[in-house]
């Protein structure tokens, strides 16, 4: 009966692959440094990486405003993205929320971005106009002088 346990142990250990080399994957080489510089960076996959995406200057009245919480891990893969913020249509949320999946995995952050975390969160927020499309705001430089409360769907 030992034997055949040792037997059943060897087969697992020789057929379940290697998990442990990916989870110590070395830092990139080159990268941003900085969260807002990585965040700049993940947005730019999000936009490459989806079609409803629109370049035009931002509409002076915004359909919604999504706002996302993203976990990535040190090797660029999201751990957790959620809504934290939106204007109430759970469709747009949809698409904010597939537009990262779609685009991940991502570079994966710096030692600098990390801060001697396993993993980095940070907000992304996507400016809806009416039709759907959208824009990703760490992309759009700059977004205004000042606040403006129209940008942010709010009515006079």
């Amino acid at each position: 009966m030992v034997l055949r346990g040792i037997c059943i142990l060897s087969v697992l250990l020789v057929s379940t692959p290697a998990v442990t080399p990916a989870l110590a994957a070395p830092f990139p080489e080159d990268g941003p440094l900085l969260i807002n510089d990585y965040k700049r960076t993940v947005a730019s996959r999000i936009v490459a990486a989806n079609e409803e995406v629109f370049f035009e200057p931002l509409p002076e009245m915004l359909k919604s405003v999504v706002v996302l919480e993203i976990t990535v891990d040190r090797r660029g893969y999201p751990l957790d993205v959620y809504v934290i913020r939106s204007n109430g249509y759970p469709e747009l949320e949809q698409v904010a929320l597939a537009s990262v999946l779609r685009a991940a995995p991502f570079d994966g952050p710096q030692p600098g971005v990390l801060q001697g975390a396993a993993s980095v969160s940070f907000l992304e927020t996507f400016l809806f106009r009416a039709d759907g499309f959208y824009q990703v705001l760490s992309l759009v430089l700059p977004l205004q002088d000042s606040f403006s409360p129209s940008l942010a769907g709010a009515s006079n």
